[in-house]
């Protein structure tokens, strides 16, 4: 009994230290409609806590968050944690019919996880239609107490949340463009932490301002919430060195231009070495698919030096000098920038693969249905709009959400036939068939056996036109070892490999006409979705999702759903 009780005094001293330093953090977030005045005119938007952008979040590596969602908006609503590992709480995940029903107007549900082993900046917004647009804010991830960065201590932190906004109800757009077949209609704004900045009307007197003191290094926390956008980031006569990204840290390498895809986030340190003015920082498209309309404006932010400011002199203060940004479809910078990350230890990347799978990603068009009428086939030659993986459109189920349906066994939500190859091969980015243009719709999984290696070739079709698609799997971080231009071939490809420092992200940015290779271990039960971040093509159904099954005993094995889970 004696060396019982010895063991488990070691243990519980153990334990306590581990969680002595780890915090509860509880969040109330309410869901309203709240008064926002942009581009000159007043819109009832939905917010949380009437903030916009939301609340930032700051926690430490290891804490644990609670935070209540309450409803009291006319939509349906989920709040997801962007690149939160969620280890064995898919039910706090969030993404619409996927680990959970939605928060209905009027209800209310309690998120709670552990962040485990992450640091650097994530972000929180609605997993539920394009409530995004408007529902989002940033997730900071400090080190552990008495742990530092790995980067000198900045003096100040800042984060910049880029953003899209529409001079119309987002839910609208994309109900229009669902009742049409068509396009939704593009932005009327960019913005910089909601605002869009002084190239827009009615907005100067707003515009965001971020200071600097000369000599002082400080922190730039970017992220890109845009719906529907990658975009281009600036500050005029000053370089950047990237320091992490998706809240795993890199090899420090110094820009002067960042391209960040909708969902992925980048710091960056800035030092005050120039001379104090005011710059102007700048994002706009990069634009990738040919002859698609796109939201050709700019948003901008005021990067003010302390000594220049009008507080301390009393002045008109100078126009701010503005960067000048890459062309829209500037895809040679976006591969320099992509293939500078590395991380910055030693990766442990599998090597041993289980799974090798070959995805490919694209849009599609639908034929009219003989029931529709021809508004309702407004796309390209009286067709719809559709996407697919593997030529399999994803179609979400309406009754049960997909882990509700696994967990208790529900049959007819979803089948795990995902296949593991392109039904068919075909010259991926050449011309193509037009027979290949209509993809089969489905609620399909891939099952993946707990431990288990994988590999998935993510390869950019040209059907109808080829794009750089952001990649996000939810439930995990992924080693990206490998992108590149055209087909891929396992042959020649398989030698550009990084199996060393590769990074480490959540959303890989699969270039345009080409490929990404991705690598993780399947450690995390549950149901996980895997989609494009441009929310007009999760609409479209470019998405599929895993079923990770559980492994042996209580640490291996997702939680049971908390008793308020909303229910469909």
């Amino acid at each position: 009994m004696g060396i019982f009780n010895n063991f488990s005094f070691i243990f519980l001293v153990i334990f306590l230290s581990l969680s002595a330093n780890a915090d509860v953090q509880r969040h109330r977030f309410v869901i309203q409609a709240t008064k926002v005045k942009r581009l000159c005119k007043t819109h009832n938007t939905i917010t949380v806590n009437g903030m916009f952008p939301g609340p930032t979040l700051e926690i430490k590596n290891g804490d644990t968050l609670e935070v209540q969602v309450v409803n009291k908006g006319r939509y349906n609503v989920t709040i997801h944690w962007h690149g939160v590992r969620q280890m064995r709480t898919g039910w706090a995940d969030g993404p619409e019919f996927v680990t959970q029903c939605p928060i209905r107007p009027g209800g209310s549900y309690t998120y709670r996880f552990t962040v485990q082993g992450q640091e650097g900046t994530l972000w929180w917004h609605a997993h539920s239609s394009w409530l995004r647009a408007t529902v989002y804010g940033a997730l900071i991830i400090r080190p552990r107490e008495g742990k530092s960065y790995p980067f000198p201590k900045p003096k100040r932190e800042t984060p910049i949340i880029l953003g899209e906004w529409w001079d119309a109800n987002p839910i609208d757009v994309v109900r229009e463009a669902t009742r049409t077949g068509a396009a939704p209609n593009v932005s009327d704004a960019y913005t910089i932490n909601a605002q869009p900045g002084d190239l827009y009307k009615c907005s100067s007197k707003e515009t965001t301002v971020v200071t600097i003191d000369s000599g002082e290094t400080n922190l730039l926390r970017v992220i890109n919430a845009a719906l529907n956008q990658p975009l281009f980031f600036k500050v005029a006569n000053h370089k950047l060195t990237v320091v992490g990204a998706d809240a795993s840290y890199t090899k420090p390498f110094t820009t002067s231009v960042l391209m960040l895809g909708p969902g992925q986030t980048t710091d960056v340190l800035i030092r005050g070495d120039q001379p104090p003015s005011r710059y102007y920082m700048a994002a706009r498209a990069y634009q990738s698919a040919q002859n698609a309309p796109f939201d050709n404006t700019t948003t901008t932010a005021i990067l003010e030096y302390k000594s220049a400011s009008c507080a301390a002199k009393k002045c008109n203060a100078p126009t701010p000098i503005m960067p000048s940004l890459p062309a829209y479809n500037d895809t040679n910078t976006v591969t320099t920038f992509s293939q500078s990350f590395r991380s910055l230890e030693k990766a442990e990347v599998p090597t041993d693969i289980d799974e090798s799978l070959f995805f490919t990603i694209g849009l599609g068009l639908n034929k009219c249905p003989p029931n529709f009428r021809k508004r309702r086939c407004q796309g390209p030659n009286g067709t719809r709009f559709t996407a697919s993986m593997n030529n399999v459109s994803f179609v979400l189920p309406r009754n049960f959400s997909l882990l509700q349906a696994h967990q208790q066994g529900i049959p007819g939500v979803f089948t795990t036939d995902f296949p593991a190859n392109p039904p068919l091969k075909f010259d991926y980015t050449g011309n193509l068939s037009r027979s290949l243009f209509q993809p089969v719709p489905g609620t399909k999984l891939y099952k993946l056996k707990y431990g288990s290696r994988v590999q998935i070739v993510l390869q950019d079709t040209s059907i109808v036109t080829p794009e750089n698609h952001p990649i996000h799997l939810h439930g995990y971080d992924f080693y990206i070892i490998a992108q590149g231009f055209g087909n891929f071939d396992p042959k020649k490809d398989t030698s550009k490999f990084n199996l060393v420092d590769p990074p480490l992200r959540n959303t890989v940015g699969v270039p345009v006409n080409g490929w990404a290779v991705i690598r993780f271990v399947a450690d995390n039960p549950g149901v996980w979705i895997m989609h494009c971040h441009l929310d007009v093509h999760i609409n479209w159904g470019l998405a599929m999702a895993f079923l990770v099954e559980n492994g042996v005993g209580e640490l291996q094995t997702i939680q049971l759903p908390p008793p308020d889970l909303p229910i469909c």
